[in-house]
């Protein structure tokens, strides 16, 4: 075993002067009421900054620090450790030489915790101090559940009989443990949530099943043998969801909730049947999420000024508009918390219902029974009140309740499949809406897309190609911007993508005095010059820009978002 050094970190700190007797003494009260350690509660209370505590740590341990985010790590030796031992001693086995093991602990005076690995790993180990963010970070990563699900596939494959896949036929407890087939489901789900996928797609091939993850917008696959396996997983996720599991020819749609590593999710699955089976995609609400503000959306402070303000109007018309995926319902549902108070009455019409809220009437609509958008609407006048939401304006029908809705006094918040300001309102006019009247009512539309913001842990400088510079110059006709770029070299942390999470792209249009005349007369083609002198209102593609010149995005994600536009 190392020799471990032990101290106290605090005097450690008050010696060299980095903090003071009274910081000591209120760390010290506050890690009575806590199990946490003396360090990380001054990290916490920003008494000391945790690099220059790692640091001191590093030095009197006389233990290298190890700066995971930027070390590359090989897979099969981390897994040398089991998650069990990982998670629970807080370590991770860094690398191989000859017949010892480099271990970094986020606390290498735990002395128990070290036996513990000693005896698992049973080879000689030297340690490391290591940052806890990162390292729970880095074994949500390499922990995935991937090769438990190939491992429960390929058990589930040998039980399972073409003659009998009727199994599940009495079972609708969803958190039943007793059949492989739940739990092969329970490891997909419980890989979904530890990397925050969006969408579960299970899609069946000539005798393989492919199971593919959607993490910031991009699909990751894994691949599984034995097709079989997806009659099985898409009959159970029917149970689940009470559709008909004996219609294989026709699409269908269906809910549930479950509960996956201390969080909750509401499912929507859509099924579709294919060459070889049925494709089943599952959309992951969590729940558990607090629901957004719109001071997280990391909006333009210019836009985020004036889109508050047209939140304000007693009543009108505003759009929220963008291909599926861009974030429009993120935007309604942080708009909706703002605006939800005791003294507004708020109604909404939706398809499908993705968040429940507190105080809101919540519509979901059914075509099944002609529970349509525009009869709804109807019924929903007679409700008196002060703010409707409408998930989508679909049809003709639709627009002209909204339109009638908004000039009677009430607020509408409503979204529109365009891809930018300009186009809604063509939109609108194509529709069939008079010009008249979608002047008088319209305040705003907002355009929105989700470009991939590059990782922090990985951000290095980036050198433009040809082609990209030469797309960049046909934008942007001056070189003012032309410096220095940012890009993700790819590391744990970002699945070696260069990319972690996704940032929005905002384009607003405030309806002026100037645009309404314009629309009035069905003038569309003078509305985008008109539009130009908004401080607020920049175009997409610029807004993007906007994001490459400050770090963080990267030109091709601009591109890709281009395309679109």
């Amino acid at each position: 075993m190392p020799i471990i050094k032990k101290t106290l970190i605090a005097e450690l700190l008050q010696e060299k002067h980095l903090i003071t007797s009274e910081q000591l003494v209120a760390a010290l009260q506050e890690q009575k009421n806590s199990d946490k350690k003396i360090g990380q509660i001054l990290v916490d209370f920003g008494y000391i900054e945790e690099p220059k505590l790692l640091q001191l740590l590093s030095e009197q341990l006389q233990l290298p620090y190890i700066d995971l985010k930027n070390h590359s790590l090989d897979p099969q030796i981390v897994k040398l450790l089991p998650e069990f031992y990982a998670r629970h001693c807080r370590a991770i086995v860094i690398e191989k030489k000859n017949d010892h093991l480099l271990v970094g602990m986020v606390d290498p005076q735990d002395l128990v915790a070290l036996d513990e690995i000693e005896r698992v790993l049973k080879v000689k180990v030297d340690l490391a101090l290591i940052r806890e963010n990162d390292l729970l970070d880095i074994l949500n990563d390499f922990y995935r559940r991937t090769d438990e699900i190939s491992q429960l596939a390929e058990s589930l494959s040998e039980d399972i009989k073409h003659d009998d896949l009727d199994i599940f036929s009495h079972m609708h407890d969803f958190s039943s443990e007793d059949l492989p087939v739940v739990n092969l489901l329970r490891s997909i789900f419980e890989d979904a949530s530890q990397v925050d996928a969006s969408d579960i797609h299970i899609e069946p091939g000539e005798n393989i099943i492919r199971i593919r993850l959607r993490i910031d917008g991009v699909l990751h696959e894994q691949i599984l043998p034995d097709q079989s396996i997806s009659k099985a997983l898409v009959q159970r996720i029917k149970l689940a969801s009470g559709l008909n599991i004996s219609e294989k020819r026709l699409p269908q749609d269906g809910r549930f909730s479950i509960s996956v590593m201390n969080k909750k999710y509401d499912v929507r699955v859509s099924t579709l049947p294919v060459q070889y089976g049925e494709s089943l995609v599952m959309r992951l609400l969590n729940q558990s999420a607090d629901m957004l503000d719109l001071n997280q959306l990391d909006m333009p402070e210019l836009v985020l000024y004036e889109y508050n303000r047209l939140l304000t109007i007693s009543y009108g018309l505003l759009l929220i508009v963008g291909p599926t995926g861009s974030g429009k319902t993120t935007t309604l549902y942080a708009s909706l918390n703002k605006l939800n108070t005791e003294e507004e009455k708020i109604i909404t019409v939706e398809d499908p219902i993705e968040y429940r809220l507190p105080r809101i009437n919540q519509v979901q609509v059914n075509t099944k029974i002609n529970l349509t958008f525009a009869s709804i609407l109807r019924s929903i006048l007679r409700q008196d009140p002060d703010i409707i939401m409408i998930g989508e304006l679909r049809d003709q029908e639709t627009m002209e309740i909204a339109l009638r809705a908004a000039m009677t006094g009430h607020f509408v918040m409503a979204t529109l499949h365009t891809n930018d300001t300009i186009s809604a309102a063509t939109r609108l006019l194509e529709m069939g809406a008079k010009g008249y009247l979608v002047a008088s009512v319209l305040r705003g539309i907002m355009a929105q897309r989700l470009v991939r913001r590059i990782c922090d842990k990985c951000k290095t400088d980036d050198t433009l190609s040809e082609n990209e510079m030469a797309w960049l110059k046909t934008i942007e006709r001056h070189d003012k911007h032309f410096t220095s770029f940012k890009n993700g070299a790819g590391c744990s942390y970002c699945h070696h993508t260069g990319y972690h999470g996704r940032v929005g792209v905002f384009e607003l249009l405030s309806i002026t005095d100037e645009l309404i005349d314009a629309l009035r007369h069905d003038n569309i083609s003078v509305l985008s010059k008109l539009a130009t002198p908004q401080p607020h209102y920049k175009p997409l593609v610029l807004s993007g820009l906007e994001l490459v010149y400050n770090g963080t995005t990267t030109v091709r994600e601009v591109i890709r978002m281009a395309g679109e536009v």
